[in-house]
């Protein structure tokens, strides 16, 4: 049997590091390239593009296709972000490569904001409301796209109707974690509950900066009986959807209330630090998927933590640097990487949650430093 799995994303490194720990060969097909992608991959293709727009549906059938012939088949196919809002493409390449992932119709119920907002009402799920608008009262709202990820695409809401592929969702308190999970289609067994955190810009207030992931001697993010009520409320989600494989629950909790914002259908941004169980996640992800609820092992005993750095300025091109070693989806030398777009990742493990932020802000800030130099003088970086 191959060892070989196909990996489309926006970004696949994380996809691709995961599949190397699982012992597969991943080929891997995104937008960025980057130099650690690259050197993961058993076969690369770039996808063209932009960070948060739409996949292109012939682009990404000819890349898969051609990966699926360098890897002389393969075992199926994973998919990242960038597809959450073509449905229509995932029922395409289902048709072409065996579909390791929520499927077609899944993704379809879940990233449906009317009907994802029907879907919690009928199930009891806490639920902002969503509308099309226009809003009596704008500044209680937000501007959303459909199957958008990452929160770049998140604005305040405007006055008149929701512009095409948006809606709006009303404003609600609390501060943001995601439920990770296992789904097998009918049950869910709970990997983490993750904190997030955010990285506004001028124009992106919402935009995604990290999340983390407490040790097992730490108290939990929140009490035991809210965070099995949201599981439930999740649990209940993927039965009526058949969800299956690796997902999470975004939800805002403020203290006893909370409210179900998505669900992430697919691997996601938590994947690097929460693949440290004993069983590899990408080889539970795919027992998953076939119908059987995997156990992947005890909760791993430390604390970790991933933050994307955000380019302040341009970087044009970017040097070759000798990255350190938390960094990764390191962009190749001569880059092009534009004013507030993802330069990097940083990654940071400890005992326990203090721990691992104090040294992934130290870590940031040394990332600054080396972004100030590249602009000035880019053989002094590192």
């Amino acid at each position: 049997m191959t060892d070989a799995i196909l990996v489309a994303a926006q970004a696949g490194r994380a996809l691709a590091e995961a599949a190397r720990r699982a012992g597969l060969r991943p080929f891997v097909a995104d937008l960025f390239g980057d130099s650690d992608t690259r050197a993961l991959a058993d076969g690369y293709r770039a996808l063209p593009g932009r960070f948060g727009a739409a996949s292109n549906a012939e682009a990404t059938c000819a890349a898969l296709d051609d990966l699926t012939e360098a890897a002389g088949g393969a075992i199926g196919l994973i998919l990242g972000s960038g597809f959450e809002d073509a449905p229509d493409l995932v029922a395409r390449l289902a048709e072409r490569h065996r579909l390791i992932g929520a499927s077609a119709g899944t993704i379809a119920a879940l990233k449906d904001p009317m009907a994802f907002a029907s879907l919690c009402t009928r199930l009891g799920v806490p639920h902002p409301a969503v509308a099309a608008g226009p809003l009596p009262e704008p500044g209680k709202w937000l501007l959303k796209r459909i199957g958008g990820s990452g929160g770049n695409h998140i604005r305040p809401a405007t006055r008149g109707p929701a512009p095409a592929s948006h809606y709006f969702q009303a404003c609600v308190p609390g501060r943001p974690h995601a439920l990770n999970f296992l789904a097998d289609g009918r049950t869910l067994r709970i990997l983490a509950l993750t904190e997030q955190w955010c990285a506004p810009s001028p124009v992106r207030p919402y935009r995604y900066a990290g999340a983390l992931a407490r040790g097992t001697g730490e108290a939990a993010p929140l009490a035991p009986g809210l965070m099995a009520t949201i599981a439930a409320g999740t649990e209940r989600i993927v039965a009526a959807t058949g969800l299956r494989g690796l997902g999470s629950a975004d939800v805002l909790v403020d203290g006893t209330d909370w409210w179900l914002t998505e669900i992430n259908p697919r691997p996601g941004a938590t994947l690097d630090i929460l693949d440290r169980f004993a069983t590899p996640l990408l080889t539970a992800h795919i027992a998953a998927c076939l119908g059987t609820m995997p156990d992947p092992g005890p909760q791993p005993a430390g604390a970790a933590a991933a933050q994307i750095c955000y380019a302040d300025q341009e970087l044009a091109p970017v040097p070759d640097l000798d990255w350190p070693d938390y960094v990764r989806d390191r962009p190749c030398p001569g880059t092009v990487v534009r004013r507030d777009a993802p330069l990097c990742t940083v990654l940071a493990e400890g005992v326990d949650r203090a721990e691992v932020l104090a040294l992934l802000e130290t870590r940031m800030a040394r990332l600054r430093v080396i972004c100030a130099a590249m602009t000035t003088h880019p053989e002094e970086a590192l």
